[in-house]
């Protein structure tokens, strides 16, 4: 998969956060971006309008994983990167909203998008990355203890 911006071509992996689930999520993100220029491309005002309700809703999603892996790991901006967060899902359905009335947004709205995407994943998530991955780490090495204790029910039940 790849996007293409102002006739450069970025491919997934030089987006990729080193976050699997939040780089899966950024992949399916793509996916829709794909699809929603293939819509414009043919003329499928229909399939737009229905590509582009699927890609607000799984953003919406992702946001709001995002947002509570930063604020479990106490990310010390994860209010302003709610923020941007919330700006450009404003920006997005006023998009939608001229889509739903008439205007031809094809080419706008995937210029928005990709640049949007490529800055914002290379920049804003770049930075908590190292915030997560340290809390990521240490939930996975708890639970790994945990079941190397016999897990949490062995306060409960003994031998």
């Amino acid at each position: 998969m790849i996007i293409v911006t102002s006739n450069r071509v970025t491919t997934l992996t030089e987006l990729d956060t080193g976050i699997e689930v939040i780089d899966q999520q950024h992949r399916r993100i793509v996916d829709y971006i794909n699809a929603l220029e293939a819509a414009n491309l043919a003329h499928d005002r229909q399939a737009v309008g229905d590509t582009l309700d699927e890609l607000v809703d799984y953003t919406m999603s992702h946001f709001a994983f995002e947002e509570s892996l930063q604020e479990e790991a106490g990310y010390a901006y994860c209010k302003p990167h709610k923020r941007v967060h919330e700006l450009f899902v404003r920006r997005v359905g006023d998009y939608v909203e001229r889509h739903r009335l008439g205007d031809e947004i094809g080419d706008e709205l995937y210029k928005l998008l990709t640049t949007w995407l490529l800055n914002h994943i290379r920049r804003d998530d770049a930075d908590y990355v190292g915030a997560v991955k340290a809390t990521m780490v240490g939930i996975a090495n708890e639970r790994r203890e945990k079941k190397e204790e016999g897990g949490w029910l062995k306060r409960f039940f003994r031998r």
